[in-house]
């Protein structure tokens, strides 16, 4: 009768490491990095060794595979059994014959250790890994790994052989878990969170920031037949006149057939107020190179050229190969943070922009458009 009592005892153990298993699987695939690494950085070893199961998280799953597996074995073949004798006690006092005896208990034994199994081994585990995954990692990473290493020569092989028939099926297996979300996910986290109160966007900022990885540069060019241009004879004095005229700081400079040939910013001439060279054309190569963008680029790459080449105005390229307008670095950054003026603009009105907006204050400018 001992060794019945017995295996009772080994089935609250095995249910107990069988929910061990299921929790860290869940919580390794669970945790989120950023909540992590930032503790371990701080000098925390349990968060050391998660964010190491993390990053070995094919090893920690299979870990926890094997655990799952010989726990439920174990458990159909020491429990059940035990379980199964001592319901043979009771249902033998019904009248019931040997064979009707036998066949109930098991039926109840089996249907019982289901239950518990399924129950407190698996979904009870599961959900408090779910619900508290960067905490959990931390209290279960730290015995999955060292049971890892005890039995890696078994994890390994196993490992190797899901490995292999993955790549045969043309699947690359993967020893990291994600720990990136993709433009679609992100908009649909602000969007939850900003709905629940959790997040605030008065501004419009994060939600014009997902507009703007859609955006084009034909959405933000303006038209060339709505820029302001400097003929290409123009004196420091016409930039001037200009600016009194136009308020803006940056103005294209286009040749005789009305094509843009370069730009040219304030405080490139006003230092020669006062001098003979104010009231002379400004030499082709003191103005400022234009770069060129397809109307197809994607705005994003858009905003890296420019700033990589530190241009703060290009002319926008069409299917044709021709010049059909201009996009300036103002009316990018508008796109992510709203109406921006020009820090020489006197007349702040309202009036149709496209989008602009700067990094440099003091030279922010669509320069020469109406």
């Amino acid at each position: 009768m001992g060794e019945y009592w017995s295996g009772l005892i080994w089935l609250a153990v095995l249910l107990a490491l069988n929910a061990f298993f299921v929790a860290a699987e869940f919580a390794v695939i669970s945790a989120r990095r950023s909540q992590v690494e930032p503790k371990a950085e701080a000098g925390s070893r349990p968060a050391a060794t998660a964010l190491w199961a993390m990053e070995h998280a094919t090893l920690m799953l299979a870990t926890c595979q094997l655990g799952i597996t010989v726990c439920s074995l174990v458990i159909l073949n020491v429990a059940e059994p035990s379980i199964h004798h001592l319901l043979e006690i009771p249902f033998g006092e019904t009248g019931l014959s040997q064979q009707g005896v036998t066949l109930v208990s098991f039926a109840v034994a089996l249907g019982l250790v289901t239950f518990l199994h399924v129950v407190f081994g698996e979904m009870v585990p599961k959900n408090i890994a779910f619900s508290i995954p960067d905490r959990a990692v931390l209290v279960l990473a730290v015995p999955l790994v060292y049971i890892s290493r005890v039995v890696k020569p078994i994890i390994w092989l196993l490992n190797e052989i899901a490995n292999n028939f993955l790549r045969l099926v043309g699947v690359e297996p993967k020893d990291e878990t994600t720990s990136t979300y993709t433009l679609d996910e992100i908009a649909t986290i602000v969007e939850q969170s900003t709905e629940e109160g959790l997040l605030e966007d008065e501004s419009g900022t994060v939600t014009a920031t997902f507009e703007f990885s859609g955006k084009y540069v034909g959405d933000v060019e303006v038209p060339i037949g709505s820029l302001v241009m400097l003929p290409e004879d123009t004196t420091p004095a016409g930039v001037q006149r200009a600016v009194e005229r136009h308020g803006f700081s940056r103005y294209i400079v286009a040749d005789l057939s009305g094509t843009p040939i370069g730009y040219v910013h304030v405080k490139d001439v006003m230092e020669l107020a006062g001098t003979p060279a104010f009231h002379q054309p400004i030499p082709f190569e003191h103005l400022r190179p234009l770069a060129r963008l397809q109307r197809s680029v994607e705005i994003e790459d858009a905003l890296d050229h420019l700033r990589r080449s530190g241009d703060h105005i290009a002319v926008v390229i069409d299917e044709r190969g021709e010049i059909a307008g201009a996009l300036f670095l103002e009316d990018i950054i508008e796109v992510l943070v709203g109406e921006v003026y020009d820090s020489t603009q006197r007349v702040r009105s309202i009036r149709p922009r496209v989008a602009a907006a700067t990094v440099d204050r003091d030279a922010t400018n669509r320069g020469a458009r109406s």
